[in-house]
Parts: structure tokens; C-alpha cells; sequence
């Protein structure tokens, strides 16, 4: 499903962007847990290294015992021993 662009209305109404729009939002609990939102597709998976795939850009994340839980349409857990985790923009 494609999302519309976050617009004046949604400003006004205080909706995220997220909500609104393809902007991945990440959350990450500690360093066992992170969840993604409005991701595209997942990219490489390994034990030790997944790369997800967002509107906006990759997202690597390094670390042990990685699995990939609860996975919908638009968001994706991540659990495991998260050592660190960047990010490649490849739209301006």
C-alpha cells in the first residue's frame, strides 16, 4: 500500500510521520530488541548481520544470535545480541 505524502491537515492534526507517510521509524529496546516500521523488504540475513531494506534507505545491524520476529507488511522485530546498527540514505 503506498502512503500519501504528510501534507498541511496532517501537520494541523498532529499525526506522525510515520503514520502518514514511508518513513521508517525505528525502536530499539535496550540492546536485545529493535523494531522497524514501514520497511520494504529484507535485504540479507544472517546469524550475525541483517540488512532491511526502507523507503528511505539499508539498514545493517550487526550482532549474535539475531532472529527476525513478528514480521507484517509494514513493521519487522528484531531480536538477538544487537551490537550496533547504521544506516545508508539512498534518497535525498
Amino acid at each position: 500500500m503506498k502512503k500519501r505524502n504528510y501534507n498541511k491537515l496532517d501537520k494541523i492534526l498532529e499525526m506522525p510521520k510515520e503514520v502518514c507517510s514511508d518513513i521508517p521509524k525505528i525502536i530499539i529496546t535496550g540492546f536485545d530488541e529493535m523494531i522497524i516500521e514501514n520497511f520494504k523488504g529484507i535485504l540479507e540475513y544472517e546469524e550475525f548481520f541483517v540488512r532491511i531494506n526502507t523507503h528511505s534507505g539499508i539498514i545493517n545491524i550487526n550482532g549474535f544470535n539475531l532472529n527476525l520476529e513478528n514480521m507484517t507488511n509494514d513493521d519487522i522485530k528484531v531480536t538477538g545480541k544487537i551490537e550496533s546498527m547504521d544506516i545508508e540514505r539512498t534518497v535525498d
